[in-house]
């Protein structure tokens, strides 16, 4: 008899929704049973921010670490900060040859179904990512007919928001700069831009406040 398939349960909650975390544990404790797989690892966050989930994280690196063979949320919402990092996590973890299931949305990516419901996924972040663009050219032409002064985005800044959610799932500086297929200085620089302008922002509130 060949082992038992390992599964980690990813459960998140906010702060004032606590009281849902038991059932969605009990959910994902079921499924994996029924579908006689070993739960090797179970987190579960609560609060109510976007950017910060260690847990998931640290679930993350266990795949990575082969620890898990696949992982287990009740909801798509639960795991992805947005579509693009849903559709970035979601790549690794195939790469990985690491299964994903969403309860919820009856989504297994163990299965070539499954997998191709992930490939819609993929398309409708690539949309995302054309509208920011026209974004981007729309604010530049709009700053060109009002004689405000502009810069030529570059192609790695387009990334940028791409670059910070890849990070924030502690994806190393050389594996975004390889997946996105820019440099690891332009990578570095992104994100030590980001820190500042935040630095900076909580400077400047607090000498409003």
């Amino acid at each position: 008899m060949g082992r038992k398939m390992r599964v980690g349960l990813y459960a998140r909650v906010s702060t004032y929704d606590q009281q849902t975390l038991p059932m969605q544990l009990s959910a994902m404790r079921e499924y994996a049973e029924h579908r006689g797989w070993a739960v090797a690892m179970e987190v579960s966050e609560i609060g109510s921010g976007a950017k910060e989930r260690e847990k998931r994280a640290q679930l993350l690196k266990a795949a990575r670490r082969r620890e898990v063979d696949a992982i287990v949320v009740w909801r798509l919402d639960r795991w992805g900060r947005s579509l693009v990092d849903l559709v970035t996590t979601l790549g690794e973890l195939g790469e990985l040859g690491v299964g994903f299931v969403s309860l919820t949305e009856a989504l297994d990516l163990t299965t070539p179904t499954g997998r191709a419901m992930a490939g819609l996924l993929a398309v409708f972040a690539e949309f995302e990512r054309d509208i920011l663009r026209e974004r981007v050219k729309a604010g530049i032409a709009q700053a060109r007919a009002e004689g405000r002064p502009h810069g030529r985005p570059r192609t790695a800044a387009l990334q940028e928001e791409r670059v910070k959610e890849m990070h924030e799932a502690s994806m190393s500086k050389s594996e975004i700069a390889r997946r996105l297929s820019i440099g690891r200085t332009s990578v570095r620089r992104m994100l030590q831009q980001g820190v500042a302008t935040e630095h900076h922002g909580g400077r400047r509130e607090r000498a409003e406040g």
